[in-house]
């Protein structure tokens, strides 16, 4: 059965949801406890993703402000920056972190970085598969086509590979902003390291992802019978 109310599924499930409840409450707690924590030099978040930005002779870059909390983003197509509410203006160990981590996806992008140009390239396979892949197997389960289930975890892979490739995208990114902090003395080593902390606690939120969907597909597959279930 490939159902809503399989046990089995479940099972797969239960060490990624665990970690990604983990992930999240590690997350909204350290950048909670660090922005109360307002850096030496008063700095704020845009101030240090430009400093970053000019200090890697990066010139086309736009820092702009954007809503919401923690949507900090950096946008390769437009070349805009954008950050959020309580890193923008914010002189906090937790906006500087995340101001420079979005920096360093410049970074990435300016220097040609692969991982960051094939996670480019694979958003519009994932959006796909994200969309259509329940889809399709759901319409192979009613229609008992074990292709059309088949064709619906392929689809679903794409959003496999796509949360695998953002890890080291996003590994990528904290390593050069605690790099470029350090070296621009934005902050004091013990400043960087509560930063660091931030830009940790926020991986996690990738890794937990990555292991959620890695783990929903080998529940496919098992239920498919690839992996020793039945079909």
């Amino acid at each position: 059965m490939l159902g809503w109310f399989d046990p089995m599924y479940f099972v797969f499930l239960a060490p990624g949801l665990a970690l990604s409840l983990y992930a999240t409450w590690k997350t909204k707690s350290t950048f909670s406890k660090y922005s109360q924590v307002g850096s030496r030099n008063r700095m704020t978040g845009a101030q240090a993703a430009a400093l970053m930005l000019e200090r890697n002779g990066i010139r086309d870059v736009k820092i702009e402000h954007t809503g919401g909390w923690l949507s900090d983003h950096y946008d390769p197509r437009q070349k805009v920056l954008r950050l959020s509410n309580d890193v923008y203006s914010s002189h906090s160990l937790s906006a500087i972190g995340v101001a420079c981590h979005e920096a360093g996806h410049a970074m990435q992008d300016a220097q040609g970085y692969a991982m960051l140009n094939l996670r480019s390239a694979l958003v519009p396979a994932a959006n796909f598969g994200s969309i259509f892949s329940y889809i399709v197997m759901i319409a192979g389960f009613f229609l008992q086509m074990v292709g059309l289930m088949l064709l619906g975890v392929c689809l679903f892979s794409l959003v496999v590979v796509f949360s695998l490739v953002t890890l080291p995208v996003e590994w990528d990114a904290s390593r050069r902003a605690k790099i470029a902090i350090d070296e621009a003395g934005m902050l004091s080593p013990e400043e960087n390291r509560h930063a660091s902390k931030v830009l940790n606690a926020a991986f996690l939120t990738y890794l937990a992802a990555a292991v959620t969907s890695l783990l929903t597909l080998l529940y496919y597959l098992f239920r498919l019978g690839i992996l020793g279930g039945d079909e």
